[in-house]
């Protein structure tokens, strides 16, 4: 009999993982914080008050930021278990008309985890600031720019996360050689980053169980070192816990104490992991970990150092390493690599991740996304992604050479990630929880005040090394919202220029044109009406496949969508028309499927779909239109329609159809297209599905004649017809409006993945439509 964990175990493991994830890049910031603190003007304070001062702004600033405003507040506010800025910016669109995603219908509001029974506001009345935030574009597009910005952040800390970290983990060797040969310290680390980016394509799966033990040995070691400072250079360092040292740090160095603000700050960086790696554990493992560990650990390593630095202030550009002790020096150094690494590596995942969600909503170039079976779910790798932040955290680690120049950018992209989930989570502390507008505001004055001084100290880094976070910020914020213009445009001209439904039904059920066996799948951003890419396809070429599928495939504001829920199949016309819509629901963090299952799932939901109609339609023949189902498996579902895997085509194509018929390709265009398989070696060993209609009784045979007629187009082929565009702005447009669409977000979808990379398209089966855009 299989034993399995109780929960108390699945949560106890659970607390234990998340230190290897989680934690990783909060644990090693004892490596740079004194280090970055005292580099500026503070430096000439070398006094135990100004030592002591710092080591009680650290403490605190980690207990109201890091415990009560993450571990505290923000990690209640998930959505459906996710964490992130892209969590906060979905609840806010549920529970409130403020977001930008086009296709929303009422029937996504249906699903299952759409509302959150805890804190649904389905039937609260509006407040007069929800309705003004609901019916002002302008507002619509703050926030939207706003979640964006945290995005921005959260790429630029992905730059800059694993050079500060591997740079301040070797910088140990400065001490070793006597502070020579800082170019062999840049080398070693370029080489550890070089070897990090390169293997990030085979996943973490395999050496993500020794993060755990890499971060836990990381604390305990450092731990035990700061209670050996404590001990043997100044016992009386407990005394700076006291808040009343904050004051007389600030009275004594004045302004310089205020600008040193930007180094201390960064005691905090990797605080936002808790929150944004929310969905691979859960709030009370985190805080469980932090609570009992990771604040304990952090606050003795802190003042060990203080301890050492009180009585060593020379030792300053080195606190650190200098304050190991002689004989742990090497060992350290090694485990803080390896810590390092632990760090990256969760960073860069947590900036895939964040990708690929803005990719899902519509507001990154289309890039390819990898997932694997065997991965840890919701792990991705995006090559063009992994390579950019090779390249740019190589370039920040040859330009700097230093860890203080490096501290200055990472610290204010960290503080200005920091302040947007605090606006974030004061809207959802307002729209979502349903609290007072008052105790919203009150949430943003206490955490805001403190994180926009720390803000304004680290505005006057800026010309020592914080631009390159501004730099990064503004570039990919700028790369983000040009392309979520150019899309939303584009996705306008559509809804303007789509085909009425009158013209359709006035061509009769052939729609004029010859129909050949087969199914079309033509993909198209709209959720209702026909795209203009069909007529303009039937212009050039008066013919078309057997059945025709309109794909609509949209991204809702939900993490994950089950996928029982997830196709919403209806009719274009009347039954004889043959032509289907089908809306695929994804969430911003599902991995969408592709190829042959994508295929597999279309048909078998609308053999479904046409067994739903007849059971709930009595009149057959009257046109359905708009009238959209979700489609789910079921028993009754699995008796109608058989499913199995063959290896070959012509197995498949000869057996599909028991009671009438078989592949109506001729031998010719079979012969053809198996030519063109055998070139390509990964459709060659493509399992093929085949469907088998049982011997079951129909009410009605035009059920079952639609059936066979589904089949025999599947075994026909399936066809992917997908539109080419070319996007120009009008002659007479604004010159602003000219230049993004002309050239900044042509340049963009140039320079991205095509449509049929992201869904895995075979060749020999995709047709592109040109078409052009004048908006």
């Amino acid at each position: 009999m299989v034993e399995t964990k109780s929960p108390r175990q699945e949560f106890l493991l659970l607390a234990y993982q998340s230190f290897g994830i989680v934690f990783s890049d909060l644990s090693i910031s004892p490596l740079y914080v004194y280090k970055s603190t005292f580099s500026g003007s503070l430096r000439h304070y070398q006094n135990e008050d100004a030592v002591f001062g710092a080591f009680s702004v650290i403490f605190w600033t980690l207990t109201l930021l890091s415990l009560f405003k993450y571990v505290i507040i923000v990690l209640n506010a998930d959505d459906n278990g996710e964490g992130g800025t892209f969590s906060l910016y979905a609840l806010l669109c549920r529970h409130a008309k403020v977001g930008l995603l086009p296709n929303h219908q009422a029937a996504d509001e249906e699903l299952t985890t759409y509302h959150d029974p805890g804190y649904s506001s389905r039937n609260m009345t509006s407040s007069p600031f929800k309705v003004f935030m609901e019916r002002h574009k302008k507002t619509k597009t703050g926030l939207l720019l706003l979640v964006l910005l945290g995005a921005a952040l959260v790429f630029s800390i992905g730059v800059l996360t694993p050079a500060i970290s591997v740079l301040s983990s070797i910088d140990g060797l400065q001490v070793q050689l006597q502070n020579r040969h800082t170019r062999m310290v840049v080398f070693l680390a370029c080489l550890v980053l070089i070897g990090h980016f390169v293997l990030q394509y085979r996943g973490t799966h395999r050496v993500a169980f020794m993060f755990a033990p890499v971060v836990i040995l990381w604390l305990l070691s450092t731990t035990g070192i700061g209670i050996y400072n404590v001990i043997k250079w100044n016992p009386r360092v407990y005394q700076a816990l006291s808040p009343y040292y904050i004051y007389k740090f600030f009275k004594y160095t004045g302004r310089d104490g205020w600008t040193s603000l930007a180094g201390l700050f960064l005691c905090t960086t990797g605080s936002e992991a808790m929150f944004a790696d929310l969905g691979q554990f859960t709030a009370g493992s985190i805080k469980l970990a932090f609570c009992c560990i990771v604040f304990p650990c952090l606050v003795l390593q802190y003042m060990g150092q203080a301890a050492f630095l009180s009585k060593n202030f020379s030792a300053a550009p080195l606190s650190f390493h200098a304050s190991i002790p002689d004989p742990l020096r090497w060992p350290v150094l090694v485990v803080a690599t390896l810590a390092a690494i632990v760090a990256s590596q969760s960073v860069i995942s947590a900036t895939f991740s964040t990708v690929k969600q803005c990719y899902a909503l519509g507001c990154f170039p289309r890039v390819k996304v990898v997932h694997k079976a065997r991965w840890v779910r919701g792990q991705v790798y995006i090559p063009e992604i992994n390579w950019v932040l090779m390249i740019l955290s190589l370039a920040v680690t040859v330009g700097f050479r230093d860890t203080n120049r490096l501290a200055n950018a990472y610290g204010s992209a960290c503080m200005a990630l920091t302040f947007v989930s605090t606006l974030l989570t004061s809207l959802v502390i307002y729209f979502v929880w349903n609290q007072s507008l008052f105790l919203a505001l009150l949430y943003v004055l206490f955490f805001g005040s403190i994180e926009i001084i720390y803000l304004s100290s680290a505005c006057m880094k800026i010309p020592n090394g914080g631009w390159v976070a501004l730099m990064f910020t503004t570039v990919f914020l700028a790369i983000m919202y040009v392309w979520h213009y150019g899309s939303r445009k584009r996705y306008l001209y559509d809804l303007h220029n789509k085909v009425p439904m009158k013209w359709i039904l006035a061509q009769g059920s052939s729609l004029g044109i010859v129909r050949v066996p087969g199914i079309g799948l033509l993909f198209t951003e709209l959720a209702n009406g026909v795209p203009p890419t069909f007529t303009h396809f039937l212009t050039n070429l008066p013919a078309f496949y057997q059945v025709v599928v309109f794909i609509c495939v949209k991204t809702v504001p939900l993490p994950y969508v089950h996928h029982k829920e997830r196709y919403l199949i209806g009719r274009i016309g009347p039954k004889s028309y043959r032509m289907y819509r089908c809306i695929v629901r994804n969430g911003y963090k599902d991995v969408p499927n592709s190829g042959d299952d994508f295929e597999n799932d279309i048909v078998m939901s609308i053999a479904e779909f046409i067994q739903m109609e007849a059971e709930g339609f009595t009149n057959l023949d009257a046109p359905v239109d708009g009238w959209l189902a979700v489609v789910r498996t079921s028993e009754k579902f699995g008796k109608r329609l058989a499913r199995s895997e063959s290896d070959s085509k012509e197995e498949s194509c000869s057996s599909s159809f028991p009671i009438t018929g078989s592949c109506s390709k001729s031998p010719a265009l079979q012969k053809l297209q198996s030519m063109y398989e055998q070139e390509s070696p990964d459709l060659n060993y493509r399992p093929r599905v085949q469907f088998k209609l049982t011997d079951t009784k129909f009410k009605d045979l035009r059920v079952k004649e639609e059936l066979l007629q589904l089949l025999e187009a599947k075994c026909a082929g399936v066809s992917y017809i997908i539109g080419h565009s070319r996007i120009k702005a009008k002659w007479n447009a604004p010159f602003l409006k000219r230049f993004v669409i002309n050239v900044a977000y042509s340049f963009l979808r140039k320079n991205s993945r095509s449509p049929a990379v992201f869904l895995n398209i075979p060749h020999i089966c995709l047709i592109e439509v040109g078409i052009n855009y004048y908006l």
